[in-house]
């Protein structure tokens, strides 16, 4: 299999899964290392195709499947924190997208979540404790942004509430 048809059978592969599929999935399906494939999306993305990297695994935004995207500015610290957080958005219907940051010397930086569920969030915490990984909030004493996925501007809403009643949340109303 040449580089050309193993990039298309990485895009066949991701384009008719409905979850992340691993680097190193994808590498031995290929017959090639984690490296390769690394490379192949990178070239993917580069031409255009719509492949998010998450901690989950690489992903496909397949058209007609981007919603209502809203950001949201919040401040806590430690792992249950995170953990209430997380949860709360999900519960309420919101997909967590990423994480950013604003750093003093790098300016923004930014990570992918794409956290949909609880059972997401439970995976997120448990990566974070056993690679002993700080938060990139840990670099702005708490405080970081989120892009949230939601159906409407009622579901934003009641995350937004929430998030406020639990004190998670920076608003200047």
């Amino acid at each position: 299999m040449d580089s050309n048809e193993r990039k298309e059978e990485i895009l066949n592969i991701l384009r008719s899964s409905e979850e992340s599929v691993k680097g190193t999935e994808l590498a031995e399906k290929l017959g090639v290392s984690r490296q390769v494939i690394v490379q192949d999306i990178a070239i993917l993305r580069a031409g255009g195709e719509k492949i998010v990297a998450t901690p989950q695994g690489y992903i496909m935004i397949k058209n007609g499947e981007e919603k209502l995207v809203k950001t949201i500015v919040c401040k806590h610290s430690g792992y249950d924190e995170i953990e209430d957080e997380l949860n709360t958005i999900v519960d309420m219907g919101g997909k967590i997208i990423d994480v950013i940051v604003e750093h003093p010397l790098y300016g923004e930086i930014k990570s992918p979540l794409m956290i949909s569920s609880r059972l997401d969030v439970v995976d997120f915490k448990k990566n974070l404790i056993e690679t002993q990984a700080e938060p990139l909030s840990s670099l702005t004493d708490g405080v970081h942004i989120h892009s949230i996925e939601i159906e409407d501007e009622r579901a934003f809403e009641k995350i937004v509430n929430s998030l406020k009643e639990k004190k998670y949340l920076i608003t200047d109303r």
